[in-house]
């Protein structure tokens, strides 16, 4: 069972890249097979909503980021493997049947898969990788493929020399063409492997934790300590959301954190229903059928659409996925930002009540527009916060810390006199 999100929220959060620096794709990619790599990208791409398999795929990276396992094979090895299995030359026929590779590729790829062959035997068997309880229905499949009677041969081979060429047309057909599906799969497990300690390794090394997965439809996401995991210095916040609080309110003046805050906690939530680590303390998430974020919607100027009707059919295609009942992760920053501040008040306030009576969902709504907060304050399930600013003197600075309760700060033209924009208009430029 896969999460339902698009390519807006794919690009909110920067999944695969953006303007603003390094892609969370590329904080996890230490894969060293290119079929990993594929591998690594499908994931990001399709993540889970499943609780017993998010929570499996947990357990699995964790164990081997506590036992500090590595990947036992070489790119290279996995290269002239899958080279050799996938050479178009065996689709040609003649009368004699398939053709096969030369001799030289032959030696090449045979050998690389003599020794992937004894080398996932023995990782197999290994007493690290028994560790990993949560492996186990792999284990057991790899074991099993090596088990086959064909393959018993290659576990007789000793010698790292090269092979007489009757060997190597004798592992050809049995590598190319009789037992070429089950390598083939042999080889898919090898790139999840990668996967797994690419991503422990990510762990491990930046510190990240592992969360844990809830039942979905409860409503619940507990984050302890989340941070970006693109930020260096990163400014750690708390967030506690249940269906008796399903709804956040956020506000603060520009520049005050609210957009770094907002894909903090969008990322954290979408990197567990991958199942993979996140950038916090501790977490605990019911899963969710969906997640969606808006945080940098493009007009849609293809159809003539303005700004403010573009967020209009963002809101209507959100409305339309909560009227299935199950439940969404819904985010949202500078709610109907691209209209009059009547309007955007107004629905502001309509749109976030309208929300709010979805109790096995979740909402994070950021607004400028203080007045609706207060509109919505009536609302016991909607909780208010705000990322604060200190004014030292005329400069303002930011903790970028949450605090509960609304804030009108609101320092816009405080910022522009500082750049001296004013003087600008006034003076022009000195030279």
């Amino acid at each position: 069972m896969l999460l339902r999100t698009d390519e807006q929220t794919i690009n909110d959060l920067g999944i695969f890249g953006n303007k603003g620096g390094r892609s969370i794709y590329e904080i996890f990619h230490r894969i060293s097979s290119r079929g990993g790599a594929v591998v690594l990208e499908e994931m990001f791409r399709q993540p889970l909503a499943d609780r017993d398999a998010i929570n499996r795929r947990v357990n699995i990276i964790e164990g081997f980021a506590r036992l500090q396992i590595r990947f036992p094979y070489s790119a290279s090895l996995l290269d002239a493997a899958e080279k050799y299995l996938s050479d178009t030359k065996q689709e040609a026929r003649n009368e004699n049947g398939p053709a096969s590779p030369g001799e030289k590729e032959m030696q090449n790829g045979i050998g690389a898969l003599l020794e992937i062959l004894q080398q996932t035997r023995a990782f197999m068997e290994s007493a690290e990788i028994k560790q990993v309880p949560a492996l186990l229905m792999e284990r057991e499949a790899i074991s099993g493929l090596l088990a086959d009677p064909a393959f018993a041969p290659v576990f007789r081979e000793q010698s790292r020399n090269r092979l007489a060429f009757s060997a190597l047309t004798a592992y050809d057909s049995l590598f190319r063409i009789t037992e070429k599906n089950k390598l083939k799969k042999l080889l898919e497990y090898m790139y999840y492997l990668d996967v797994y300690i690419s991503v422990a390794g990510t762990a491990r090394e930046r510190k990240f934790i592992f969360p844990k997965a809830l039942e979905k439809g409860r409503g619940q996401l507990y984050l302890e300590g989340v941070y970006h995991p693109s930020l260096k210095e990163p400014v750690a916040n708390d967030i506690s959301m249940n269906a008796a609080r399903n709804v956040i309110f956020l506000t603060g003046a520009n520049m005050a954190g609210k957009s770094t805050f907002l894909r903090s906690v969008s990322t954290a939530l979408y990197l567990a229903h991958m199942g993979f680590p996140v950038a916090a303390r501790s977490m605990e998430f019911s899963v969710m059928d969906g997640i969606y974020t808006t945080i940098n919607l493009p007009d849609n100027l293809g159809i003539g659409a303005s700004h403010f009707y573009a967020e209009v059919l963002r809101v209507k295609k959100i409305a339309e996925e909560l009227s299935t009942g199950q439940s969404f992760f819904i985010l949202f920053d500078e709610l109907f930002r691209g209209t009059n501040v009547k309007d955007a008040h107004e629905a502001t306030v309509a749109v976030t009540s309208g929300f709010s009576s979805k109790k096995n969902s979740l909402f994070i709504i950021s607004s400028h527009i203080v007045e609706a907060a207060e509109d919505l304050e009536q609302k016991s399930n909607v909780g208010f916060f705000y990322l604060p600013t200190r004014m030292n003197g005329h400069v303002p600075e930011y903790t970028y810390t949450l605090e509960k309760g609304i804030t009108n700060d609101r320092h816009g033209m405080i910022i522009i006199k500082n750049e001296g924009i004013l003087e600008l208009f006034k003076n022009g430029k000195k030279s």
